[in-house]
């Protein structure tokens, strides 16, 4: 059995790439899918918070926000370089990528896709809100097939979830909006092994009481995610 345990929840874009980062850090981990209505005792007591996800590590050390265990995860592995340790214009982007998705873009994304819980402003407006990062992705990506050019990022990783999320609210709006560079990463980045990987629907940790095994599988690492 490993002795790192994961709490995760499938369809969660934090979750999603944290995921991600333990993937392709090819860490392993024990995977305990959970569902948001029922909770385990376990991950509540370990963050009390109660989101996900939360990474237990074996000195007991509880790691509770999406981007930390992701540099957990590459620091023990990046065959992929994904941080750019040796490029701190390139690192400079990424933290400028990812804080602008975070602070700024997600809010807009929740309110457009429960727009009927923020009835201050229509649906439209909330998109339009965050069309304005996604017009900034487009831009970035005037530069290669990922945000820093022809390698994935960390940015990347990070990113394309809430990008997903976005896309996903309005689909048809979607495929016919003025975002073709940012369309083809997003399709690119869902067809992916990595992501397929990820993805695996297990059943939850509460109701079958069986350890998941979650590891990166290095033969996967090629040139499709490089």
């Amino acid at each position: 059995m490993p002795s790192v345990t994961l709490y995760s929840f499938r369809r969660c874009p934090y979750a999603m790439r944290a995921r991600l980062g333990i993937w392709l850090a090819q860490c392993t981990v024990e995977l305990r899918e959970i569902i948001l209505k029922h909770k385990p005792l376990t991950m509540l007591e370990a963050s009390p918070k109660g989101t996900v996800p939360v990474l237990i590590l074996q000195d007991g050390t509880v790691i509770d926000e999406s981007l930390d265990i992701i540099k957990w995860a590459l620091q023990q592995n990046d065959p992929l370089d994904l941080r750019r340790l040796d490029h701190p214009t390139q690192q400079a982007l990424i933290a400028s990528l990812i804080q602008q998705n975070d602070n700024d873009f997600k809010p807009y994304l929740d309110k457009y896709k429960y727009a009927d819980r923020h009835p201050e402003q229509h649906a439209e407006d909330y998109r339009e809100q965050g069309e304005h990062f996604i017009a900034r992705l487009e831009q970035q990506l005037q530069v290669g097939p990922y945000l820093l050019g022809e390698r994935l990022s960390l940015a990347d990783i990070a990113i394309f979830p809430f990008i997903r999320q976005f896309a996903h609210v309005d689909l048809p709006w979607w495929q016919q909006a003025p975002y073709p560079k940012v369309q083809t990463w997003l399709q690119a980045l869902l067809n992916s092994e990595m992501f397929n990987a990820i993805m695996v629907k297990y059943p939850t940790w509460l109701d079958s009481g069986e350890a998941v095994i979650f590891t990166g599988d290095p033969l996967l690492l090629t040139s499709k995610t490089q």
